[in-house]
C-alpha cells in the first residue's frame, strides 16, 4: 500500500530534477562568501529559569546582513559533556519552545535552535530579488537572473555559519556536534551536514526541499512543493522555461547535496506521506556514502512519528 512508488522503487530511485553543471562551483563560492562572515554574535536573557543551565536568545549577522535570531541552551558546567547538537525547525513556523530544547541540556550538551530568516521566529530577511514573494520560500529569487540570490541558499549558509558559532561556545569540542530537524527542518539539517563536513551525526525526519521535478510531476498541489505549479501558472504558463526553472532549483535541492555527507546518518520516511513524498526523500537518501541507517513508518504521513524525539535523543546522546 502506497501513494508514491513502490518499496522495492524507491530503495534504487536517483531522482529526477536535474543537477546544474556548476553546482559544486557555486557552493563553493557560496562558502568562500560565509568564510568572510563573522561568527561574533549578541546574546540577551531569555528569561527563562532553570538550575542546570542557561537559557539565551542569540542574535548574529548572516550572508546579506540579515539579522539571525537562535535560541542558545548552555548547561552549567559541572555537567556539561562537550556535545553540541543544532536544531532546525519545520516550514514557516519557529524554533519552538525551550522544553524540549532543555532536556538536552539536562544531559549536558549545548543546544542552539535557528530561526529561518523571513519565517515565523526573529531571523530577518534582507534579501532584495527579483521575482514573485507570494506562496512561498522555494520559488523566492527564482526569477532572478543571478541564482545566488535564491533564498534558500542563504538559509542553508546561516545553519552552517550557526553550527560554526555553536563551535565556538565555551565547553563545546568542534568534533561532537550534530544537527536535527523535521521536514523543511530535516532539509536544513542535511544541507548542513552536507556544508560542514565536521558535523558527527545527522538525524533528518521526512525531508524537505529534495527532488522539485519529481514532486511537481506528482501534482502535489496542497502541500509545501505547490508554489512551484503557482508560479508556473502566474509565470510561464506553457513552460517554455521548465528545464531552466528546474536546473534553477537544482542549486537547492538537498539531494544533490547529499554525497558531501561525512556525519553518520540516521533518517526517518513515512511512506504516506502526501506532503514530501517519500520518492523525493529517497532521491537525496540513496546518495548518501557515509554510514546511513532508514527508518520508515508504513502507516503514517507528514505527522507526528511515534517514539522518532526519543530515539534521536538517545542517538544524540550516546554519539556524540
Amino acid at each position: 500500500m502506497h501513494l508514491d512508488m513502490p518499496l522495492h522503487e524507491l530503495e534504487k530511485y536517483q531522482g529526477k530534477n536535474q543537477k546544474p553543471d556548476d553546482f559544486n562551483l557555486y557552493w563553493e563560492r557560496a562558502l568562500q562568501q560565509l568564510d568572510q562572515q563573522s561568527l561574533t554574535y549578541e546574546l540577551e536573557e531569555a528569561g527563562v529559569t532553570c538550575s542546570f543551565a542557561t537559557c539565551h536568545h542569540l542574535y548574529f549577522r548572516g550572508v546579506g546582513d540579515s539579522r539571525i535570531h537562535a535560541k542558545l541552551i548552555v548547561p552549567n558546567k559541572e555537567i556539561a559533556t562537550g556535545q553540541g547538537l543544532a536544531i532546525f525547525h519545520g516550514y514557516s513556523v519557529d524554533s519552538g519552545d525551550w522544553l524540549d530544547k532543555l532536556a538536552y541540556a539536562a544531559q549536558g550538551v549545548t543546544v542552539i535552535a535557528m530561526d529561518c530568516r523571513g519565517q515565523g521566529g526573529r531571523s530577518e530577511d534582507t534579501l532584495v530579488t527579483k521575482g514573485p514573494t507570494l506562496k512561498g520560500h522555494i520559488i523566492r529569487g527564482l526569477d532572478d537572473p543571478n541564482p545566488d540570490h535564491l533564498y534558500y541558499r542563504q538559509v542553508f549558509l546561516d545553519t552552517v555559519q550557526t553550527v560554526r558559532i555553536l563551535q565556538t561556545i565555551d565547553g563545546v569540542d568542534p568534533e561532537r556536534i550534530g544537527v536535527y530537524g523535521q521536514s523543511q527542518g530535516g532539509a536544513l539539517a542535511t544541507a548542513c551536514a552536507a556544508l560542514e563536513p565536521t558535523i558527527k551525526h545527522l538525524f533528518a525526519v521526512y525531508p524537505f526541499l529534495s527532488d522539485y521535478e519529481r514532486a511537481w510531476e506528482m501534482d502535489i498541489q496542497h502541500s509545501a512543493y505547490e508554489e512551484i505549479a503557482y508560479f508556473f501558472r502566474c509565470f510561464d504558463p506553457a513552460h517554455h522555461r521548465h528545464r531552466e526553472i528546474f536546473s534553477k532549483l537544482g542549486y537547492i535541492d538537498i539531494q544533490h547535496l547529499a554525497d558531501r555527507i561525512k556525519a553518520s546518518v540516521h533518517w526517518l520516511t513515512a511512506l504516506r506521506d502526501p506532503i514530501c513524498p517519500p520518492s523525493t526523500q529517497f532521491a537525496a537518501y540513496n546518495k548518501i556514502r557515509s554510514r546511513k541507517d532508514l527508518t520508515l513508518y508504513h502507516e503514517y504521513g507528514h505527522e507526528h512519528l511515534p517514539n522518532h524525539a526519543d530515539e534521536a535523543f538517545q542517538q544524540f546522546i550516546n554519539i556524540l
